[in-house]
């Protein structure tokens, strides 16, 4: 029987715009296309699992909107755990708001709205988390009270201070970061990926088109990316983590663990809109039997 895997982190509204141009300060250009998707770090990972046949738990902040732009019904026709949420009145949904023009240059700009409210809660006890991108207090207080921890930093480690991180990194087993996140987070500890090695039992680290990394204790194994035709990027590693979490609770080795979050992820980038093209277990398998071989544990 599956465990289940509790997701801390944001639930958001991707709207994406194709614009002319990016404008500068007093500039106006036309939008030419826009659309909306369902995302946020938590939720991509959530629907991941969820998708694949596992049992997921999403502990997220949402405001009013979340229930009208129709995002709960979603996760819940998919099966994810809502229990745990913190419904914020008065709030809105995270918000991404991602401009690109036609030279492919982009400007972004993020809306935490009701997940900034997490450092006002006291999180639950949980007993296998992945701590998402979130509010670092938060993550802190999760990781201090759960039995097995994956940390994820992303794109939010710029909002952490060095005391929550130290906290999260000292009670992490498993720590996913890409090539940049890795070394700002030995920055900002100040220890060397050595030291950094000695305290976590695995570090998976991502290298976009290269594949990832995974660093265990005595061996590392180079895990290449599944060849497909990419269109977008985005949602790519949410994607991987959520295969790599489910693989490695149903029990298989860390290097298969990477090779089916790699699959993932290849269906991921085929489409723009992180989770419009998850593959359940049986579509992961027939791709991963193509590249990697037999799928065993």
């Amino acid at each position: 029987m599956d465990k289940t895997i509790s997701v801390v982190g944001h639930t958001a509204i991707d709207l994406l715009f194709d614009v002319e141009h990016i404008s500068c300060h007093n500039e106006s250009y036309p939008i030419i296309d826009y659309h909306e998707y369902f995302g946020g770090g938590a939720a991509n990972i959530a629907v991941g699992i969820a998708t694949l046949g596992g049992k997921c738990q999403l502990i997220s902040a949402v405001g009013d909107d979340f229930a009208s732009s129709g995002y709960e019904d979603y996760l819940m026709s998919l099966g994810v755990d809502l229990s745990l949420l913190y419904k914020c009145k008065g709030q809105k949904v995270t918000k991404a708001f991602v401009f690109t023009d036609r030279e492919h240059n982009q400007s972004t700009y993020f809306h935490w709205g009701a997940s900034a409210l997490l450092k006002y809660f006291e999180p639950p006890e949980v007993d296998f988390v992945h701590l998402a991108t979130s509010e670092c207090s938060f993550n802190a207080r999760t990781a201090k009270k759960a039995g097995f921890v994956s940390f994820d930093p992303g794109q939010d480690l710029v909002t952490y201070n060095r005391k929550d991180l130290e906290t999260i990194l000292e009670h992490t087993d498993i720590l996913f970061a890409n090539r940049h996140e890795i070394k700002r987070v030995c920055e900002m500890t100040d220890r060397s990926f050595e030291e950094l090695k000695e305290s976590i039992d695995i570090i998976v680290v991502t290298y976009d088109s290269e594949g990832s990394m995974i660093h265990t204790d005595d061996a590392q194994y180079c895990i290449p990316v599944v060849p497909v035709k990419a269109v977008d990027p985005t949602g790519a590693g949410d994607a991987y983590r959520a295969g790599f979490l489910l693989a490695f609770t149903r029990g298989y080795d860390v290097a298969t663990c990477g090779k089916i979050g790699a699959t993932v992820a290849s269906f991921a980038v085929e489409v723009v809109g992180c989770q419009v093209k998850l593959p359940t277990w049986e579509m992961m398998q027939e791709r991963f039997e193509t590249h990697f071989g037999k799928l065993q544990r």
